[in-house]
């Protein structure tokens, strides 16, 4: 097949696109910025074996500008890694203009030449997005077309090579998205009801004897979804056919490598209900080989920084400490664990008692309950649940007290299985928080955190402590513990003070950190332990 340039056909489009908008009658431009960085001092600490870097160093820095006039937005990121963070993809590295863009919108059309971000439905079949703690960026490099007839039809097209590292993959993506509201068309005022559905063509190298063995370069997935909400119901579903995903067996072999050839599906139900102080929220979901990497070369065995899809884990996103010592992360299929996927969801349920009723009291009373429980595929092709993944059932009850105190209170037990489905075999631990908040004026206030966690297996039980220290609107001072006192005996102790200003926040942190899963979003990477001085400085203009 012909190989198009993507450079030469965004400055095409960019020629294309500055022509028709400079024919416009012209509008006073405007000029945003953003600029982030996070620099870590590495050093070693032989309590948690962490060892830092030949110089100590770690720098990620990002520099985003773009500039509007009328219809026309064009843009630019330039990123420095001064060298990368340990832990985060070893593709990022250097100094680049890694992203850069020019959109041309109308009301109902905009076209896009350059590096951009999307996604089709909520992100199973395909999703471009940035996520810059997780080192994540698989901005595609192309074209995109959208246009919406009077928010009755929505279509959306896609090109592009799909970014991997500092540069862009070999992959080439294209797609088409289309949505239908039967709502709009009918003009109903009370509900909402629409029909979309979607198509992803990929093609990438692969290895000649993956082709001897009757794989294809060419792969296509597709997707078909509703959405219904009316007096409160809600109602989502989406069924997708991701195509053929390669992998390379594990088993050893001496006459080379032995290939996978699976099919990627997934099936999506949410149902929901939200009114009078009441939200219920119930979810099922069924992945079987969706993992969707970006592959370097058609190489099978190169690490991959970036996916081409979006599957968080659907269960509670927890901020405190020990509640997040074992994160769950979704199943997508893994030869080397010979797990296909899973299969689960969760209950999700709030319920506010207003002021003056007999629990809700003086100032109210916020209850909120989740249960969710994940299993492997007992066979591929079916909806048959295997091993347990993993459990979760939670409880949080939140109290205004006084105009002063206000506390949070949570248990949570949890469920998992290390080996990821591999045995049977899980570890069990309860967990429990209180999140006490004062107001001592409404400059000056506090916040402590005290959380324990007890469990039989692992490292046994956890404790820990965080402390915050507020001084409005500007100043936040913090120090934390977490305590391995049933195990290795170690603290993993932080300390650190941030100071906000408009749009500019500097924030200087120094503590241990201990190895684990650092989840955004429901997505996780692995992060190595390190202890050191962390400095993060975030602005915009």
């Amino acid at each position: 097949m012909i190989r198009k340039n993507p450079r030469l056909l965004t400055l095409a489009l960019a020629t294309l696109v500055a022509g028709t908008a400079a024919a416009q009658e012209p509008l006073k431009g405007y000029l945003t910025g953003s600029f982030e960085t996070n620099t870590i001092y590495y050093r070693d600490d032989a309590k948690t074996n962490a060892t830092a870097p030949d110089d100590h160093f770690g720098s990620n820095n990002f520099l985003k500008l773009d500039y509007y006039r009328g219809k026309l937005a064009v843009g630019v990121q330039m990123e420095a890694y001064l060298p990368v963070l340990q832990s985060f993809p070893t593709e990022l590295a250097g100094t680049k203009l890694t992203n850069y863009y020019v959109t041309w919108q109308d009301d109902a059309f905009s076209v896009t030449a350059g590096t951009f971000y999307d996604q089709f439905g909520s992100g199973l079949l395909f999703r471009s997005w940035e996520d810059r703690m997780l080192g994540m960026n698989n901005a595609l490099m192309g074209a995109r077309f959208i246009y919406n007839y009077k928010n009755i039809v929505a279509f959306k097209a896609i090109w592009g090579l799909p970014r991997l590292g500092m540069e862009f993959s070999e992959t080439q993506v294209r797609g088409a998205d289309l949505s239908f509201s039967l709502a709009e068309l009918l003009k109903w005022n009370n509900t909402s009801l629409s029909l979309e559905g979607s198509v992803l063509s990929r093609y990438e190298k692969i290895p000649q004897d993956l082709i001897d063995e009757g794989g294809k370069p060419n792969s296509e997935g597709y997707s078909g979804r509703i959405y219904f909400e009316r007096s409160g119901f809600s109602l989502k579903a989406e069924y997708v056919d991701a195509g053929k995903k390669y992998a390379i067996d594990p088993e050893v072999s001496q006459d080379g490598d032995i290939y996978l050839q699976k099919t990627g599906s997934a099936q999506l139900l949410e149902l929901g209900y939200n009114r009078n102080g009441l939200g219920i929220s119930l979810y099922g979901r069924r992945l079987e080989w969706m993992r969707s990497e970006i592959t370097s070369n058609g190489n099978l065995k190169s690490s991959s920084a970036n996916l081409l899809n979006y599957i968080p884990a659907m269960c509670t996103q927890y901020t405190y400490m020990l509640t997040n010592l074992h994160p769950y992360t979704a199943q997508i299929g893994d030869a080397v664990y010979n797990n296909s996927g899973e299969i689960g969801g969760q209950a999700d349920i709030f319920y506010n008692f207003k002021r003056g009723s007999a629990l809700g009291g003086k100032r109210g009373l916020k209850i909120h309950a989740n249960f969710s429980t994940y299993y492997t595929l007992h066979k591929e092709g079916t909806a048959k649940a295997g091993k347990l993944l993993y459990r979760d059932i939670s409880i949080d009850i939140e109290k205004q007290f006084t105009r002063k105190f206000k506390a949070v209170l949570l248990y949570s037990m949890q469920e998992e299985n290390p080996s990821y489905g591999r045995k049977s075999a899980t570890r069990l631990q309860n967990v429990f928080v209180a999140d006490l908040q004062y107001k001592f004026t409404p400059k000056f206030s506090t916040r402590l955190e005290l959380q324990y966690l007890t469990t039989h297996e692992d490292e046994k039980d956890w404790m820990a402590a965080l402390l915050e220290i507020n001084f409005a609107p500007s100043w936040s001072i913090y120090g934390s513990d977490m305590y391995n006192n049933g195990g290795s005996k170690i603290h993993y102790f932080n300390a650190g003070v941030s100071y906000a200003r408009s749009r500019t926040r500097i924030a200087l942190s120094y503590g241990r950190n201990r190895e684990g899963l650092l989840c955004s979003g429901g997505v996780c990477r692995l992060t190595r332990a390190y202890t050191g001085a962390n400095l993060q400085i975030t602005t915009s203009f």
